[in-house]
Protein backbone atom coordinates (compact mmCIF):
# COMPACT_ATOMS: atom_id res chain seq x y z
CA UNK A 1 0.00 0.00 0.00
CA UNK A 2 1.07 3.61 -0.66
CA UNK A 3 0.21 6.61 1.30
CA UNK A 4 -1.52 9.16 -0.95
CA UNK A 5 1.52 11.47 -0.82
CA UNK A 6 3.49 8.72 -2.31
CA UNK A 7 1.29 7.68 -4.45
CA UNK A 8 1.18 10.96 -5.72
CA UNK A 9 4.86 11.16 -6.68
CA UNK A 10 4.75 7.84 -8.55
CA UNK A 11 2.22 9.20 -10.55
CA UNK A 12 3.66 12.54 -11.19
CA UNK A 13 0.21 14.40 -9.78
CA UNK A 14 -0.49 15.78 -6.66
CA UNK A 15 -2.08 14.94 -3.60
CA UNK A 16 -5.25 17.19 -4.43
CA UNK A 17 -5.46 15.89 -7.65
CA UNK A 18 -5.76 12.19 -6.41
CA UNK A 19 -8.40 13.92 -4.00
CA UNK A 20 -10.51 15.13 -6.56
CA UNK A 21 -10.66 11.95 -8.58
CA UNK A 22 -11.49 10.16 -5.77
CA UNK A 23 -14.60 12.53 -5.00
CA UNK A 24 -15.80 12.12 -8.83
CA UNK A 25 -15.06 8.54 -8.68
CA UNK A 26 -12.19 8.48 -11.37
CA UNK A 27 -10.07 6.80 -9.13
CA UNK A 28 -11.09 5.22 -5.87
CA UNK A 29 -8.17 4.90 -3.27
CA UNK A 30 -7.80 1.18 -2.80
CA UNK A 31 -8.64 1.54 1.23
CA UNK A 32 -9.56 4.63 3.03
CA UNK A 33 -8.91 4.57 7.19
CA UNK A 34 -12.27 4.78 8.54
CA UNK A 35 -10.70 6.49 11.69
CA UNK A 36 -8.25 9.03 9.96
CA UNK A 37 -10.14 9.48 6.57
CA UNK A 38 -6.48 8.61 5.10
CA UNK A 39 -6.22 6.91 1.32
CA UNK A 40 -4.06 4.76 0.79
CA UNK A 41 -3.03 3.05 -3.22
CA UNK A 42 -2.41 -0.29 -5.00
CA UNK A 43 0.42 -0.33 -6.74
CA UNK A 44 -1.47 -2.01 -9.35
CA UNK A 45 -3.81 1.42 -9.61
CA UNK A 46 -0.93 3.25 -11.10
CA UNK A 47 -1.73 1.47 -14.91
CA UNK A 48 -5.18 3.56 -14.36
CA UNK A 49 -3.64 6.70 -13.22
CA UNK A 50 -1.58 6.17 -16.18
CA UNK A 51 -4.13 6.05 -18.26
CA UNK A 52 -5.64 9.01 -16.99
CA UNK A 53 -3.20 11.25 -18.12
CA UNK A 54 -2.69 9.88 -21.18
CA UNK A 55 -6.15 10.31 -21.87
CA UNK A 56 -5.99 13.98 -20.70
CA UNK A 57 -3.08 14.63 -22.25
CA UNK A 58 -4.89 14.13 -25.69
CA UNK A 59 -7.50 16.70 -24.82
CA UNK A 60 -10.57 14.52 -23.59
CA UNK A 61 -12.67 15.91 -19.99
CA UNK A 62 -12.58 14.07 -17.03
CA UNK A 63 -15.93 13.22 -17.69
CA UNK A 64 -15.29 11.61 -20.96
CA UNK A 65 -12.04 10.19 -19.78
CA UNK A 66 -14.22 8.08 -17.19
CA UNK A 67 -17.03 7.14 -19.95
CA UNK A 68 -13.53 5.60 -21.91
CA UNK A 69 -12.54 3.90 -18.45
CA UNK A 70 -16.16 2.30 -17.83
CA UNK A 71 -16.20 1.29 -21.47
CA UNK A 72 -18.99 3.08 -22.08
CA UNK A 73 -17.58 4.46 -25.64
CA UNK A 74 -17.37 2.03 -28.14
CA UNK A 75 -14.97 1.72 -30.41
CA UNK A 76 -16.13 3.84 -33.52
CA UNK A 77 -17.61 6.41 -31.06
CA UNK A 78 -14.09 6.57 -29.68
CA UNK A 79 -12.27 6.73 -33.00
CA UNK A 80 -15.29 9.91 -33.63
CA UNK A 81 -13.72 11.81 -30.81
CA UNK A 82 -10.18 11.51 -31.57
CA UNK A 83 -10.71 12.51 -35.46
CA UNK A 84 -12.84 15.83 -33.52
CA UNK A 85 -9.64 15.97 -31.13
CA UNK A 86 -7.04 16.04 -34.02
CA UNK A 87 -9.20 18.39 -35.81
CA UNK A 88 -9.32 21.06 -32.99
CA UNK A 89 -5.54 20.31 -32.75
CA UNK A 90 -5.20 21.23 -36.26
CA UNK A 91 -7.36 24.62 -36.01
CA UNK A 92 -5.17 25.60 -32.76
CA UNK A 93 -2.29 24.62 -34.87
CA UNK A 94 -3.39 27.35 -37.74
CA UNK A 95 -4.16 29.81 -35.23
CA UNK A 96 -0.72 30.14 -34.01
CA UNK A 97 0.77 29.71 -36.70
CA UNK A 98 -1.26 32.78 -38.21
CA UNK A 99 -0.10 34.31 -34.80
CA UNK A 100 3.19 33.50 -35.64
CA UNK A 101 3.16 35.04 -38.32
CA UNK A 102 1.84 38.11 -37.40
CA UNK A 103 4.49 38.41 -34.58
CA UNK A 104 7.21 37.96 -37.31
CA UNK A 105 5.63 40.74 -39.52
CA UNK A 106 5.03 43.19 -36.77
CA UNK A 107 9.25 42.60 -35.90
CA UNK A 108 10.15 43.15 -39.28
CA UNK A 109 7.91 46.53 -39.70
CA UNK A 110 9.76 47.53 -36.00
CA UNK A 111 13.28 46.14 -37.64
CA UNK A 112 12.36 48.35 -40.74
CA UNK A 113 10.80 51.34 -39.23
CA UNK A 114 12.49 51.21 -36.34
CA UNK A 115 8.89 51.77 -34.41
CA UNK A 116 5.72 49.85 -34.08
CA UNK A 117 2.80 51.08 -36.29
CA UNK A 118 -0.09 52.38 -34.59
CA UNK A 119 -2.36 51.04 -37.09
CA UNK A 120 -3.48 47.66 -35.31
CA UNK A 121 -5.49 45.19 -38.33
CA UNK A 122 -7.75 42.73 -37.07
CA UNK A 123 -9.09 40.24 -39.18
CA UNK A 124 -12.67 39.52 -39.20
CA UNK A 125 -15.98 38.59 -40.41
CA UNK A 126 -18.38 41.45 -41.00
CA UNK A 127 -22.59 41.18 -40.88
CA UNK A 128 -24.71 41.96 -44.09
CA UNK A 129 -26.42 45.42 -43.61
CA UNK A 130 -29.29 47.34 -45.31
CA UNK A 131 -28.24 50.41 -46.56
CA UNK A 132 -30.16 53.87 -48.07
CA UNK A 133 -27.87 55.22 -50.86
CA UNK A 134 -27.05 57.70 -53.40
CA UNK A 135 -24.36 56.92 -55.65
CA UNK A 136 -22.09 58.92 -57.90
CA UNK A 137 -18.24 58.59 -60.40
CA UNK A 138 -15.05 59.36 -59.26
CA UNK A 139 -12.45 59.32 -62.28
CA UNK A 140 -10.21 57.86 -60.19
CA UNK A 141 -10.01 55.44 -56.51
CA UNK A 142 -7.49 58.28 -55.31
CA UNK A 143 -8.63 60.34 -52.55
CA UNK A 144 -8.37 63.63 -54.37
CA UNK A 145 -11.16 62.25 -56.38
CA UNK A 146 -13.28 60.00 -54.32
CA UNK A 147 -13.77 63.26 -51.32
CA UNK A 148 -15.32 65.72 -54.08
CA UNK A 149 -17.88 63.14 -54.88
CA UNK A 150 -18.67 61.00 -51.56
CA UNK A 151 -19.16 64.45 -49.62
CA UNK A 152 -21.93 65.88 -51.60
CA UNK A 153 -23.63 62.30 -51.62
CA UNK A 154 -23.70 62.14 -48.16
CA UNK A 155 -24.86 65.57 -47.51
CA UNK A 156 -27.81 65.21 -49.88
CA UNK A 157 -28.82 61.57 -48.76
CA UNK A 158 -28.98 62.61 -45.47
CA UNK A 159 -31.57 65.60 -46.64
CA UNK A 160 -33.53 63.24 -48.32
CA UNK A 161 -33.83 60.75 -45.35
CA UNK A 162 -34.72 63.53 -43.18
CA UNK A 163 -37.26 64.56 -45.44
CA UNK A 164 -38.63 60.65 -45.88
CA UNK A 165 -39.01 60.80 -42.19
CA UNK A 166 -36.27 57.67 -42.53
CA UNK A 167 -34.24 57.55 -39.34
CA UNK A 168 -30.57 55.80 -39.66
CA UNK A 169 -30.14 53.10 -37.55
CA UNK A 170 -26.62 52.82 -37.89
CA UNK A 171 -23.32 54.57 -39.32
CA UNK A 172 -22.23 55.14 -43.02
CA UNK A 173 -20.84 52.65 -45.13
CA UNK A 174 -19.14 53.11 -47.92
CA UNK A 175 -18.27 50.84 -50.99
CA UNK A 176 -16.85 50.98 -54.54
CA UNK A 177 -17.03 49.05 -57.84
CA UNK A 178 -15.56 49.80 -60.75
CA UNK A 179 -17.45 51.93 -63.20
CA UNK A 180 -19.20 50.26 -66.46
CA UNK A 181 -17.23 50.83 -69.67
CA UNK A 182 -18.66 51.83 -72.75
CA UNK A 183 -15.93 51.31 -76.27
CA UNK A 184 -14.88 54.63 -77.25
CA UNK A 185 -15.57 54.51 -80.90
CA UNK A 186 -11.95 54.17 -82.86
CA UNK A 187 -10.95 56.80 -85.63
CA UNK A 188 -9.47 55.62 -88.99
CA UNK A 189 -5.82 56.40 -87.76
CA UNK A 190 -6.87 54.16 -84.35
CA UNK A 191 -7.87 51.24 -86.94
CA UNK A 192 -4.36 51.65 -87.92
CA UNK A 193 -2.18 51.89 -84.49
CA UNK A 194 -3.82 50.57 -81.39
CA UNK A 195 -0.92 53.39 -79.73
CA UNK A 196 -2.82 55.98 -81.25
CA UNK A 197 -6.39 55.49 -79.50
CA UNK A 198 -7.89 58.21 -78.39
CA UNK A 199 -8.47 58.44 -74.78
CA UNK A 200 -11.85 57.36 -73.34
CA UNK A 201 -13.68 60.15 -71.72
CA UNK A 202 -13.06 60.15 -68.26
CA UNK A 203 -16.31 61.36 -66.08
CA UNK A 204 -15.04 63.12 -62.82
CA UNK A 205 -18.45 63.09 -61.15
CA UNK A 206 -22.24 62.08 -61.65
CA UNK A 207 -25.12 61.89 -59.56
CA UNK A 208 -27.64 58.79 -59.76
CA UNK A 209 -29.58 60.92 -62.36
CA UNK A 210 -27.10 61.43 -64.37
CA UNK A 211 -24.93 58.78 -65.82
CA UNK A 212 -22.84 59.66 -68.25
CA UNK A 213 -22.33 57.46 -71.26
CA UNK A 214 -19.00 56.27 -70.99
CA UNK A 215 -16.16 56.10 -68.25
CA UNK A 216 -12.41 55.69 -68.32
CA UNK A 217 -11.03 52.29 -67.09
CA UNK A 218 -9.97 54.15 -63.74
CA UNK A 219 -13.53 55.59 -63.64
CA UNK A 220 -15.48 54.05 -59.72
CA UNK A 221 -18.92 54.37 -58.88
CA UNK A 222 -18.98 55.76 -55.30
CA UNK A 223 -21.59 53.91 -53.19
CA UNK A 224 -22.55 56.68 -49.97
CA UNK A 225 -24.75 54.54 -47.90
CA UNK A 226 -26.34 54.67 -44.06
CA UNK A 227 -27.55 52.09 -42.51
CA UNK A 228 -31.14 51.54 -42.01
CA UNK A 229 -33.99 49.20 -41.15
CA UNK A 230 -37.14 47.64 -43.11
CA UNK A 231 -39.25 49.03 -40.51
CA UNK A 232 -38.15 52.26 -41.34
CA UNK A 233 -38.41 52.00 -44.74
CA UNK A 234 -42.07 50.80 -44.67
CA UNK A 235 -43.17 53.42 -42.11
CA UNK A 236 -42.09 56.10 -44.60
CA UNK A 237 -43.56 54.64 -47.62
CA UNK A 238 -40.85 53.02 -49.19
CA UNK A 239 -42.09 51.18 -52.62
CA UNK A 240 -39.04 49.16 -52.88
CA UNK A 241 -38.87 45.16 -52.42
CA UNK A 242 -36.03 44.68 -50.90
CA UNK A 243 -33.95 41.75 -52.39
CA UNK A 244 -32.27 39.87 -49.69
CA UNK A 245 -28.35 40.50 -50.26
CA UNK A 246 -26.07 37.24 -50.92
CA UNK A 247 -24.73 35.71 -47.92
CA UNK A 248 -21.04 35.79 -47.18
CA UNK A 249 -19.05 36.88 -50.21
CA UNK A 250 -15.32 37.56 -49.93
CA UNK A 251 -15.58 40.54 -52.93
CA UNK A 252 -16.15 43.72 -51.86
CA UNK A 253 -17.66 45.03 -55.12
CA UNK A 254 -20.39 41.80 -55.44
CA UNK A 255 -22.66 42.10 -58.51
CA UNK A 256 -25.40 44.51 -56.75
CA UNK A 257 -28.87 46.44 -58.36
CA UNK A 258 -29.89 49.29 -56.14
CA UNK A 259 -33.81 49.25 -55.72
CA UNK A 260 -35.54 53.00 -56.07
CA UNK A 261 -37.67 53.38 -53.15
CA UNK A 262 -39.68 56.10 -54.63
CA UNK A 263 -38.54 58.87 -51.74
CA UNK A 264 -35.28 59.81 -54.17
CA UNK A 265 -32.80 57.31 -52.61
CA UNK A 266 -31.85 53.83 -53.31
CA UNK A 267 -31.89 50.76 -51.05
CA UNK A 268 -29.46 47.58 -51.24
CA UNK A 269 -28.81 44.98 -48.70
CA UNK A 270 -24.81 44.37 -48.55
CA UNK A 271 -23.73 41.15 -48.37
CA UNK A 272 -22.02 40.58 -45.43
CA UNK A 273 -17.61 39.70 -46.01
CA UNK A 274 -16.20 36.66 -44.58
CA UNK A 275 -12.64 37.23 -44.35
CA UNK A 276 -11.91 41.27 -43.95
CA UNK A 277 -8.59 42.99 -42.56
CA UNK A 278 -9.98 45.37 -41.11
CA UNK A 279 -7.59 49.18 -39.46
CA UNK A 280 -9.15 52.39 -37.68
CA UNK A 281 -8.29 55.55 -39.30
CA UNK A 282 -8.37 58.73 -37.41
CA UNK A 283 -8.66 62.23 -38.85
CA UNK A 284 -9.67 63.58 -42.06
CA UNK A 285 -10.14 61.26 -45.12
CA UNK A 286 -7.92 63.18 -47.40
CA UNK A 287 -5.28 61.79 -45.13
CA UNK A 288 -5.63 58.03 -45.43
CA UNK A 289 -3.59 56.74 -47.28
CA UNK A 290 -0.65 56.00 -45.09
CA UNK A 291 -3.55 54.12 -43.10
CA UNK A 292 -4.68 52.80 -46.98
CA UNK A 293 -0.60 51.51 -47.21
CA UNK A 294 0.05 50.25 -43.86
CA UNK A 295 -3.18 48.34 -44.47
CA UNK A 296 -1.77 47.26 -47.40
CA UNK A 297 1.72 46.38 -46.06
CA UNK A 298 0.31 44.54 -43.15
CA UNK A 299 -2.03 42.10 -45.95
CA UNK A 300 1.03 41.25 -47.72
CA UNK A 301 3.12 40.56 -44.80
CA UNK A 302 0.68 38.19 -43.33
CA UNK A 303 0.32 35.55 -46.28
CA UNK A 304 -3.03 37.27 -47.37
CA UNK A 305 -4.12 39.10 -50.66
CA UNK A 306 -6.69 41.83 -51.40
CA UNK A 307 -10.06 40.36 -52.87
CA UNK A 308 -11.52 43.68 -53.75
CA UNK A 309 -11.64 47.69 -53.40
CA UNK A 310 -12.42 48.51 -49.35
CA UNK A 311 -15.21 49.15 -47.59
CA UNK A 312 -15.58 52.24 -45.33
CA UNK A 313 -17.47 52.38 -41.94
CA UNK A 314 -18.08 55.51 -40.42
CA UNK A 315 -18.28 54.80 -36.67
CA UNK A 316 -17.71 58.84 -35.70
CA UNK A 317 -18.36 61.84 -38.05
CA UNK A 318 -18.63 65.01 -35.77
CA UNK A 319 -17.91 68.62 -37.62
CA UNK A 320 -14.30 68.40 -36.73
CA UNK A 321 -13.26 66.07 -39.00
CA UNK A 322 -9.72 65.80 -37.07
CA UNK A 323 -12.34 63.83 -35.02
CA UNK A 324 -13.45 61.38 -37.54
CA UNK A 325 -13.09 57.64 -36.49
CA UNK A 326 -13.16 55.36 -39.73
CA UNK A 327 -13.33 51.79 -39.99
CA UNK A 328 -11.59 50.24 -43.71
CA UNK A 329 -12.34 47.10 -43.91
CA UNK A 330 -10.83 45.49 -46.56
CA UNK A 331 -11.75 41.90 -48.00
CA UNK A 332 -9.11 39.37 -48.76
CA UNK A 333 -8.13 35.71 -48.76
CA UNK A 334 -4.94 33.70 -48.37
CA UNK A 335 -2.50 34.58 -50.97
Amino acid sequence: MFSIGDFAQYGRVSARMLRHYDAIGLLRPARTDPVSGYRFYEAAQLARLNRIIALKDLGFSLQQVGAILAEEVSVPELRGMLRLRRAELEASLAAAGARLAQVEARLRTIESEGRMSADDVVVKRTGAVLLAELSGVAASYGPEDIGPVIQPLYGELCRRLETAGVTPAGPGLAYYEDAPETPAAKTPEAETSEAETPEVETLAATTPEKHGPTWSREAIVVHAGIVITEEALAKAGAIAHVTPGRPGTTSATPTLTPTPTGLGFDVVTLPALDCAATVVHRGPMSRILPTVQNLAHWIDANGYRSAGYARELYLECPPDQEKWVTEIQEPVVRA
